[in-house]
């Protein structure tokens, strides 16, 4: 038998429970600038170098860092002109590094959840207490700087532990970004808590499509486009989320951010069908209106797995 970590049960798409969203919407949008810090020389971590090239890597970190110099005011400005509050995914170091660009999101509104130090410090090895304590860092510090008090969480790099679930359902997180399988948010199963897996997306996510699939800026806003046109035409029957996670050092240079936009004017468009939020706004209403009945239909199909299972 196949090692399973059993995170949620396996939930087909046809015939679930109507997700409603507020106003009658059909669809929730969301958009996750990814506002990182990269160390020039991080620590080593055994199971993963800091940077795909030897250390110190000076070409991959002066490109990032042009995105928070430049990248990422650019995007900030477009959002504005579309009037879309952001969902940060903060590498929480950034706080110290680069506090106007903290002051200049809490301005606007913006939501802001963790995504762990520094994206070039990794998951991987931490004891328990060593990832508690990250955890803990990011609320505070968050806290501190914003009066915010974080509820989502985006592991730095994509990087876990068998605990992260349980720990960051145990410090009332109320959504994670860490997996990909629905288009619908789900509750996890964990410990303690009501902790959501929210749709982010690795398929249009922009280090995926510029980077690993080497796409053009207008076959990025291409794609965009049909993956919302799909999903509202879905939605019709019930309420879907799609998530933009983004990277300013990407998106936002200057031959790539008009067709961004051209993506963006599609989307807003559709403004009666769409409801334009922040991951914790999609996440608080879940937990409020759907988390029962989406545990009740999976019990009632008799596919919740033994084991671990929801917290009450």
């Amino acid at each position: 038998m196949h090692a399973d970590p059993n995170l949620y049960d396996y939930w087909p798409y046809r015939d679930r429970p109507r997700i409603a969203w507020p106003g009658g919407k059909k669809l929730a949008f969301w958009v996750a600038p990814n506002i990182e810090f990269y160390e020039f020389d991080p620590p080593a971590n055994p199971s993963r170098p800091g940077w795909p090239r030897p250390a110190p890597d000076v070409v991959g970190y002066s490109q990032r860092d042009w995105g928070n110099r430049i990248g990422h005011w650019r995007l900030m400005e477009l959002l504005d002109k579309y009037a879309i509050r952001g969902s940060i995914s903060l590498s929480t170091a950034l706080i110290d590094h680069h506090p106007e660009i903290i002051e200049a999101c809490v301005a606007r509104r913006w939501e802001f959840f963790s995504h762990g130090i520094y994206n070039t410090r990794y998951s991987y090895g931490m004891s328990e207490a060593q990832e508690r304590a990250m955890i803990e860092d990011s609320i505070a510090s968050v806290e501190k700087a914003t009066g915010q008090r974080i509820r989502g969480y985006l592991a730095p790099a994509l990087t876990h532990t068998e605990r992260t679930f349980d720990l960051i359902a145990a410090l009332d997180f109320w959504y994670t970004c860490d997996l990909f399988q629905d288009d619908q948010p789900q509750p996890l199963k964990t410990k303690s808590g009501k902790v959501v897996s929210m749709p982010y997306s690795l398929e249009v996510n922009d280090v995926i499509t510029y980077g690993a699939m080497a796409m053009s800026p207008w076959r990025y806003a291409d794609v965009l486009k049909r993956h919302f046109d799909q999903l509202l035409q879905e939605g019709e029957r019930s309420g879907v989320v799609m998530c933009i996670p983004l990277h300013a050092y990407l998106v936002s240079q200057a031959h790539r951010i008009r067709p961004f936009e051209e993506a963006l004017r599609h989307i807003a468009s559709h403004a009666d069908d769409v409801w334009f939020a922040t991951a914790v706004e999609i996440a608080g209403f879940y937990r409020e209106h759907c988390w029962d009945q989406t545990i009740a239909d999976i019990d009632r199909r008799g596919l919740a797995r033994p084991g671990v299972g929801f917290a009450p």
